[in-house]
């Protein structure tokens, strides 16, 4: 059985960037890899397949809905966020975004805070460059910033639930971490992004996306989302065999397989009221950093990635080397203070 999950871990990481096949049909590609997990692990049940039917309900119905608005208020929805654009320097705009975002996901939701980067990248009209690496420096502020409230993402829910703590937990214990990554990631964006030529910001002219098109979309992340169901759980009995007697300080690198897998299914797996906070920070921090690397690690990035047609080599190219000096920082903060 090990093997056999290793073999599939393997696949799930490299086959996206060699195959062209997968790379182009990524939500298939991981709904097979998913189902082949929990196979290899006989896990596969009634439950199983339930909770995989529903737990992408939510996120696609919110992607379907944001993407029925924004077809309806394109146009004001567009002036708005040109005028917001023009009022102040480009790049001190584009931090703003980053930032603005990141803090707030954790109250309007990682769901929500990445539909409004996906209206937001489509009116600004930047180079392929600069919009990629918009995209990934903003979903790895929103993946940071969701955590601070229970009701921000999955992984914030999961470890407030299982630690049986109060709503403001994780903000006493990551806020500053976190807020001073958010900020971080903002002035990346400042520094890194630079527009390859001067944008006309005097009109958006975005096409009209079909309903046809919201829906396929939709239908798409419904995929996505079911598939890291099936993978996280096909490989708790790995985790579990492998992973939980384990050093925080290991844990903290080797959650970089968060990059593939759903960071919620191995918060619950990892985290325990009877850790310590120090374990726990460190624990949750390599979750959160590495769920931006790749795009499957992070609904932010599903979401991004699928509206703006991001392919899998285009987000790693930036994103993994970003995240490696951002895990190696905060490693650092994590040994200082511990």
């Amino acid at each position: 059985m090990i093997l056999g999950l290793t073999i599939i871990l393997v696949l799930v990481l490299f086959m996206p960037f060699t195959v062209k096949i997968a790379e182009r049909n990524l939500e298939v590609f991981l709904f097979i890899m998913g189902i082949a997990a929990v196979v290899v692990s006989k896990v596969l049940d009634k439950e199983l397949i339930m909770k995989a039917l529903e737990d992408p309900l939510h996120i696609t119905l919110a992607v379907i809905i944001a993407g029925i608005l924004f077809r309806w208020f394109q146009k004001p929805i567009e002036t708005g966020i040109l005028g917001m654009s023009k009022a102040m320097p480009l790049r001190l705009f584009l931090a703003l975004v980053v930032i603005i975002l990141g803090l707030i996901s954790s109250v309007i939701t990682a769901i929500i805070a990445a539909i409004v980067l996906v209206a937001v990248v489509s009116v600004l009209r930047l180079d392929r460059k600069s919009e990629i690496r918009l995209v990934i420096l903003t979903c790895y502020s929103i993946g940071l910033g969701a955590v601070l409230t229970p009701i921000g993402e999955p992984l914030s829910t999961i470890a407030t639930s299982k630690l049986n703590q109060d709503f403001f937990y994780l903000f006493r214990l990551l806020g500053a971490d976190i807020i001073v990554g958010v900020v971080v990631f903002g002035i990346l964006a400042a520094l890194l992004i630079k527009p390859k030529a001067k944008l006309d910001r005097s009109a958006a002219n975005q096409g009209t996306e079909s309903y046809l098109d919201i829906f396929i979309r939709g239908f798409k992340v419904y995929l996505f989302v079911m598939a890291l169901t099936f993978l996280g759980a096909g490989f708790e009995p790995f985790i579990e065999k492998y992973l939980l007697d384990l050093s925080p300080l290991v844990l903290y690198w080797i959650n970089m397989i968060s990059a593939v897998l759903d960071n919620a299914t191995l918060t619950a797996a990892e985290v325990s009221p009877t850790m310590t906070d120090s374990t726990i920070r460190a624990i949750l921090l390599g979750l959160l950093i590495s769920g931006g690397m790749l795009i499957p690690g992070n609904i932010p990035n599903i979401i991004a990635a699928g509206k703006l047609n991001i392919k899998s080599i285009e987000w790693a190219r930036f994103a993994v080397p970003i995240g490696l000096i951002a895990m190696v920082a905060y490693f650092i903060v994590i040994v200082a203070v511990s």
